[in-house]
């Protein structure tokens, strides 16, 4: 799958479904399923060097001579995947990629709680 780094805050961001839109001074063609993954700058409250969700990458719009919007829908959390990023559109293997079960996400409160508690957090940084 086609992966794009982000600093780590804007990485949670696009995992909350808060981040829609990215900027870039740089154009894709490609369309479709992105790995979002959070580059390794170690900033308090995130999760550094990991692979968080997958977006669908719908659309590059040019915003000025050097600037394109990549516009994202349809955020979909992974479980942490440990990802050394790269610059520009990078590929990790699809079998690595592990969604997090829809009876997790829209279930039980509780359950996510947990979920969240056990998986997430141990690797939020303090």
């Amino acid at each position: 799958m086609k992966a794009l780094s982000l600093w780590p805050g804007y990485a949670l961001e696009v995992l909350s479904g808060e981040k829609t839109i990215e900027y870039r001074t740089w154009r894709t063609h490609h369309r479709g399923d992105l790995l979002i993954c959070a580059t390794a700058k170690k900033v308090s409250g995130t999760i550094p060097g990991h692979a968080l969700v997958v977006v669908n990458l719908v659309d590059v719009i040019r915003k000025g001579d050097r600037d394109f919007e990549w516009v994202f829908t349809d955020p979909r959390p992974i479980y942490p995947l440990p990802v050394k990023g790269q610059q520009g559109l990078f590929n990790v293997d699809d079998s690595e990629i592990k969604y997090i079960p829809d009876e997790i996400l829209y279930g039980d409160i509780d359950d996510y709680n947990v979920f969240w508690y056990t998986v997430f957090e141990p690797l939020i940084l303090e």
